[in-house]
């Protein structure tokens, strides 16, 4: 079952969006470079319909490059997308996002028609730290916790430029699984809303799969990356506990402090530039996800249908 996070504010983040989205010209929506599908809220494309899109792949300075193109590539051939990579706190590739925000609403500009964007994503995004970095102010608070900003507030950054920010927001149900532990691992969730090793073992499973030389380099196992690749993940936390001291008494692993060490090590790219997932990997996990929903909608029915006709033939024959 996938990690879920939809606390009450965040019902009322939809509402406000639901509310602005009329009036607004173009949608920015912020995405973790390092999980760049899990980060895309599906429910903001019901909200925000087919308005022209800037997907902004924030945080580029700790996720792969090669899948970051890849990314840009995948976003770039949507329909009405402009697809930006950068770090939040770069001023001069930030400031050239209102440039591409221009260039999905042509008909708008001048103090007559002033262009309305609307900057989304998902919590501990990095949507604070952009706004503040365009505006050369610190309009908005910042935090490594998810869910700082709590109120929609309008920011102007031209004459005839209105940014309005929302705070972060998930979505009522995560259908796909991984997307559910590539957030936690980010820190994307509050912290209440999931197991530290859980996720600790997904990510190392990832780390396993595509980048074992960078666990290898980090945690100094003394293991080849054949064998890293091939070691049970539980066995390797317990390695990486082992290494880093993380040991009570009796000579027992501390294991939810190691998984503590091994999500803020992938949280502060100490692991180096990784991305969790690929557009491919991410479309494959979706249509599963989909196929499941499917097969549970079809039971649930099934059920539905038996009870009915169960209820039918009670009432048809009474004794």
């Amino acid at each position: 079952m996938s990690i879920q996070w939809f606390p009450g504010h965040m019902h009322l983040t939809r509402k406000a969006i639901t509310g602005r989205v009329e009036g607004i010209d173009v949608v920015i929506e912020v995405l973790d470079a390092r999980l760049p599908g899990s980060s895309a809220n599906p429910l903001l494309r019901e909200l925000t319909g087919h308005r022209p899109t800037l997907k902004l792949l924030n945080k580029q300075d700790l996720a792969d490059p090669a899948r970051t193109a890849l990314w840009l590539d995948w976003y770039a051939a949507q329909d009405g997308t402009r697809a930006v990579a950068l770090d939040a706190c770069a001023g001069a590739p930030a400031r050239k996002l209102i440039a591409d925000c221009r260039l999905l609403a042509p008909g708008r500009g001048g103090m007559a028609k002033p262009l309305r964007v609307l900057i989304c994503g998902v919590p501990n995004v990095g949507k604070s730290t952009l706004i503040n970095t365009l505006s050369d102010k610190r309009q908005a608070k910042t935090g490594d916790e998810a869910g700082i900003t709590r109120q929609e507030q309008r920011i102007t950054l031209a004459d005839d430029f209105y940014l309005w920010d929302t705070p972060g927001m998930l979505w009522p149900r995560i259908g796909v699984p991984e997307s559910g532990l590539h957030l936690a691992a980010s820190g994307a969730m509050g912290r209440n809303a999931y197991d530290d090793e859980l996720v600790a073992l997904h990510l190392l499973r990832r780390l396993q799969a595509h980048y074992a030389p960078r666990l290898e380099a980090r945690y100094k196992l003394g293991l080849n990356a054949h064998a890293l690749t091939g070691m049970h993940d539980a066995d390797l936390l317990q390695a990486i506990g082992r290494r880093r001291g993380a040991v009570q008494g009796g000579g027992r692993v501390d294991l939810p402090k190691t998984a503590g060490i091994v999500l803020t090590d992938f949280r502060s790219a100490l692991l180096g530039r990784i991305t969790l997932e690929t557009p491919e990997e991410f479309q494959t996990w979706r249509a599963t996800a989909v196929a499941e929903d499917a097969k549970r909608q079809a039971r649930k029915d099934a059920r539905s249908k038996g009870k009915g006709a169960r209820a039918a033939a009670a009432h048809a024959d009474p004794d």
